[in-house]
């Protein structure tokens, strides 16, 4: 309802927007980076944030750039797995037919990334969620990818979640699963001038020139969501279908707490 309203060729405050049409926050250039040199090191690497803060859409624009050719990418979303229910998955994944007992599972994995690597293969594997992650795969995630003693890494492990998984990690008994960690990364969220861009950003590509909001909606935005890209696109959505039932072509703060509070439940 809202597009026709304002004129916009499409809404740009969705989650599956085209890779393209990416908005390159401080969160996600700083990821992207440390990503690109991972894809040197290879090893195991750590990114953590609030939902919302963009860390699945950094990861998404990261493996649609990969040559195909080069890597062999597996995604795991679920994490509330049983250690062989995670071995099978990751089997899986990896192009196999998983085993049946757990021992001949784990030498399958090994092997198979093995193989990939001597192919000039890189298994880049992301776990999501994996705050979720059991103990005892993360004390077999350790073992999994230790290979001639520790001394190569032929694959990429990414660890995806919320900032308890930093807490989980730093428990005792994952000590020597922590210093395998290569790379670390925790999303903070967009500053308010990021925010601000953001939200022209994405106007300007449904075709919008003048601005909706005013600035103090803008700064009412951005410390509702705590820069959050979901909340803020969620806040956003509310507040154009709400605003264009009313048919307001500015829209100002006090519009966007009232459009906060019927959210303040789902966001």
């Amino acid at each position: 309802m809202f597009k026709a309203f304002y004129g916009m060729k499409f809404n740009p405050f969705v989650k599956d927007l085209d890779i393209k049409h990416s908005f390159k926050t401080r969160d996600f250039e700083q990821t992207h980076n440390r990503l690109e040199f991972l894809k040197q090191t290879k090893g195991i690497a750590l990114i953590t944030g609030e939902p919302g803060s963009g860390k699945s859409f950094a990861l998404r624009s990261f493996v649609t750039n990969l040559n195909k050719n080069l890597y062999r990418n597996v995604y795991i979303p679920i994490s509330t797995l049983t250690v062989k229910d995670f071995y099978r998955a990751l089997a899986s994944g990896l192009g196999q037919v998983p085993k049946h007992r757990k021992i001949d599972l784990f030498a399958q994995l090994q092997e198979s990334i093995i193989s990939y690597s001597e192919k000039n293969i890189t298994p880049l594997i992301i776990i999501d969620e994996a705050q979720f992650l059991s103990n005892s795969i993360f004390n077999d995630l350790r073992i999994i990818f230790n290979f001639k003693m520790d001394s190569e890494n032929p694959a990429i492990l990414i660890l995806s979640g919320q900032p308890p998984l930093i807490t989980q990690l730093n428990r005792q008994p994952h000590e020597a699963l922590r210093q395998r960690i290569v790379m670390n990364y925790s999303f903070k969220g967009m500053t308010k001038n990021e925010t601000r861009e953001y939200i022209y950003d994405r106007f300007r590509l449904a075709g919008l020139t003048d601005p909706l909001f005013t600035e103090d909606a803008i700064e009412l935005i951005h410390s509702s969501s705590n820069g959050l890209i979901r909340k803020v696109n969620s806040l956003i959505n509310m507040t154009l279908l709400s605003a264009a039932k009313e048919k307001l072509k500015t829209i100002d703060s006090d519009f966007i707490f009232k459009a906060h509070n019927e959210l303040e439940l789902t966001i």
